[in-house]
Parts: structure tokens; C-alpha cells; sequence
């Protein structure tokens, strides 16, 4: 539901701006390249919800982001990226800021379930770096979420005595497609473009710091000091890296 309702969403949105435009609405969706990045995106969800099945938040983040982070910067690097020495202290010092955030829920995961936050991580970086070079956020996200229809649904019929669907379940998958997802992915796209591969990268240490806090505004959850103490490691990381290229 999470990737079908994002599909439906993006085709319309895609539909009113070709109207808008007076181009023809029966542009192609299902393209080559929409087949590659649909894939990852269909590898990244699937691989993501089945390992959080298993794995603790705190060891689920810290494994899928050492993940993007490692398969970002090595396809910089393949591609000639070249990091200065600056951009390494701010990447050092946002990694540190990580561990420290999530060390403390660290435990013998499962392999399994390790090995499919890895490639969960690996989906979302290849994902990435195939962002960068999107001169149509809205078409390509679109196209990426309807060529990830297909296996989401193979895996739905697969796992079909496991299901279990309910309305206030319906409704969140339902929103988590529209907007965090299809709406959200949109934007990742249209701000890659603007990124080099290594701060992407960068940018994303932010996304667990931002999880945190929202736990703490929706869920009630206490502002710990090493909450505080990790989000500026990790935002000062990311600012003295952007800062640097800025230069």
C-alpha cells in the first residue's frame, strides 16, 4: 500500500503538470532506467521492513546508514570525487555523533536480519547516486514508484497468510506513501541535483537526529543529554563538510 498509493499520487501529480503544460499525459512511464531505480526502491523497502522485523531501532539505523554512507562515497570515489581533508573531519565527526546516538541499544543482531538492513543500505545509496543525475524529479520518481508496483505486489501475495490489515494501519501506509514517500522522494531527487555524491551522503547522517526528535514530539520520549550531544556532533559534521565545499 505504501508504494502503490506513492505511484498513484506521483502519475497524477505527473498527469496535472503534463496538462498544465499541454503535453500529451500519455508520456511513456516504464522506461529502461525506471526499471533500475524502481528495483532499487522496491530493494530498499522490502529489505528494510523485513530486517526491522528482527532488529532493534538503535542497531537497525546504525547498519543501514554505515550502509548508504559506504556505497555513496565509493561511487564518488569511482567517479572522481575527491574529498578534502576538511571533508573528512566533518565526515569523522558526523559518524562519531551517529555512534554515539544508537551505541547504546547495540546487540548481537541476527544475520539475516543484518544482512537485509545492508542491502537496504546499499538499495538507498545506489538509489541516490542515480538521483544526482535526475533532470525531472517529479517524472523520474514517478516512473521509479510504478515499476516498484509489480514486485511489491509479488511479495504481498508470497507473504499472504502472514497479513494482517487494519484501518488506522491502512491509513498510515496510505500516508507514508503520498507524502513521505512519494511527495518526500520527489524533493531527495530535485535537492540531489544541487549535492555533490559526498555531502548527500553527509546530509542523510541528519535523518536518525530528526527520527529522535520526532519520537520525542509525537511519542512523548525525554530530551536525553546524549541526544543533544549527538544532533550537534552530527549537524556541526555536516555544517564544517558543507562549509568547506562552500569555499
Amino acid at each position: 500500500m505504501r508504494i502503490a498509493s506513492g505511484a498513484l499520487v506521483l502519475a497524477l501529480a505527473q498527469l496535472e503538470r503534463g496538462r498544465g503544460r499541454g503535453a500529451s499525459p500519455a508520456a511513456r512511464v516504464i522506461t529502461r532506467a525506471g526499471w533500475y531505480s524502481g528495483s532499487l526502491l522496491f530493494a530498499y523497502a522490502v529489505a528494510f521492513s523485513f530486517a526491522y522485523v528482527t532488529l532493534t531501532a538503535a542497531t537497525g539505523a546504525l547498519i543501514l546508514f554505515a550502509a548508504v554512507q559506504a556505497t555513496i562515497i565509493i561511487g564518488a570515489i569511482v567517479a572522481g570525487e575527491r574529498l578534502r581533508w576538511m571533508e573528512w573531519c566533518g565526515l569523522g565527526v558526523a559518524m562519531a555523533g551517529l555512534v554515539y546516538l544508537t551505541l547504546p541499544g547495540l546487540s548481537a543482531p541476527p544475520a539475516a536480519a543484518c544482512a537485509l538492513m545492508l542491502g537496504a543500505g546499499v538499495a538507498w545509496g545506489l538509489y541516490t547516486l542515480r538521483g544526482r543525475g535526475s533532470a525531472a524529479p517529479l517524472r523520474d520518481t514517478s516512473r521509479n514508484f510504478a515499476c516498484a508496483v509489480p514486485p511489491a505486489v509479488i511479495v504481498v501475495l508470497l507473504a499472504h497468510s502472514g497479513l494482517h490489515v487494519s484501518g488506522p494501519g491502512l491509513g498510515l501506509a496510505v500516508a507514508s506513501g503520498t507524502i513521505a514517500s512519494g511527495i518526500g522522494y520527489v524533493v531527495w531527487y530535485a535537492a540531489l541535483r544541487g549535492l555533490t555524491a559526498t555531502r548527500a551522503a553527509m546530509a542523510q547522517l541528519a535523518v536518525p537526529v530528526i527520527a529522535a526528535l520526532g519520537a520525542v514530539a509525537f511519542l512523548a520520549e525525554p530530551i536525553g543529554m546524549r541526544l543533544v550531544v549527538s544532533a550537534g556532533l552530527i549537524l556541526g559534521g555536516i555544517g564544517l563538510a558543507a562549509l568547506r565545499r562552500a569555499r
